[in-house]
């Protein structure tokens, strides 16, 4: 019996021992990791963060993922219009070209639209704008003898030049080369190296201080002029060109949750078009702009120092010049 009862109180020792031991070594190694729990349970003070909802930086609207950024050339003269799957876009350009014109650059990512056109000819400065997107799908029609060369050898993009990819038909109702139209998945299933959306310096949220009520703006080119009128019923600037509304095949109305008409150098291109030089509207640099937004404008001051960077834009006060949520359009004009 003494045998045996001192066999138990040597084991209650050695149990209590081990236990002891154990909570040190576990003590150290939570104190080495930083750790004050087990990997498997949570402590109590612990407040699990809320996850942001995913919003798209071209438009600021949600999304459940971002997707790659496919750019096309759109022509704008009155033989083109009315054009077909402009209302997708998220953001669209207007640039000059040549004979006083305007030509339009569609950037899509956030949807698609099921055929998009009609699509024309690139200019130098198309390069300069698109490489604030990293390395976008670009789609266009062709370029001048000594511009296309330049482009397939010095531009960041993915080639989508309609003369070696796929995706591209003549309509029947216009001549050509108003006619010329794309579907922009079969354009995008040949870039799958094209850079997904990422941030070019728009921002996005309640308008700033300030601003001034505006019924509608106006900016013209020599041949072309845009009208952009607040709709109080849809919420977005109506577009009209050259007088008259600007609609689409497939979408109605073409507007606008936020509108800016960025003001800057317009020198010629290198490149000779029609036995000129074309204009070249500068994206890079600085200078003012005017943004309309729910139904007022603000003038704002734009920046774009770096090519590869994007383009911000400040109130007079220097905050940050937030944008509607929505589709954005972007009139380069003359100072």
């Amino acid at each position: 019996m003494e045998w045996t009862r001192h066999r138990q109180k040597t084991a209650l020792v050695v149990a209590a021992v081990v236990v002891v031991v154990a909570g040190l070594v576990v003590g150290a190694i939570f104190a080495l990791t930083g750790r004050t729990t087990p990997a498997n349970q949570t402590a109590s003070t612990a407040t699990p963060s809320p996850s942001l909802p995913l919003v798209s930086p071209f438009t600021g609207e949600p999304v459940s993922r971002l997707k790659p950024v496919l750019a096309v050339k759109i022509d704008n003269i009155v033989y083109a219009r009315p054009q077909t799957g402009l209302t997708r876009a998220d953001i669209i350009y207007a640039l000059p070209v040549e004979g006083g014109l305007s030509r339009l650059m569609a950037i899509f990512s956030t949807h698609l639209p099921r055929v998009v056109g009609p699509v024309r000819s690139a200019r130098e400065d198309d390069i300069e704008l698109l490489r604030q997107f990293g390395r976008p799908a670009f789609a266009y029609s062709g370029a001048t003898n000594t511009l296309l060369p330049y482009i397939h050898r010095t531009a960041r993009i993915v080639d989508l030049y309609a003369g070696i990819a796929g995706g591209y038909f003549r309509g029947t109702n216009r001549i050509a080369p108003y006619n010329l139209y794309a579907y922009p998945k079969q354009l995008l299933a040949q870039a799958p190296k094209a850079s997904i959306a990422h941030d070019i310096g728009f921002r996005f949220g309640p308008a700033p201080a300030g601003g001034k009520a505006t019924r509608s703006a106006s900016v013209s080119y020599p041949m072309t002029s845009f009208r952009f009128s607040w709709s109080p019923a849809k919420g977005r600037w109506l577009v009209s060109m050259d007088g008259a509304p600007a609609v689409t095949t497939d979408g109605g109305r073409l507007s606008a949750a936020t509108v800016v008409i960025q003001y800057t150098t317009v020198r010629t291109s290198r490149f000779i078009e029609y036995g000129s030089r074309p204009p070249y509207a500068e994206s890079t640099g600085s200078g003012t702009a005017l943004v309309l937004r729910d139904g007022k404008a603000w003038t704002a001051h734009w920046s774009r120092p770096d090519a590869n960077g994007g383009t911000t834009f400040t109130t007079a006060s220097g905050q940050p010049m937030t944008f509607a949520s929505g589709q954005v359009w972007v009139v380069l004009a003359a100072r």
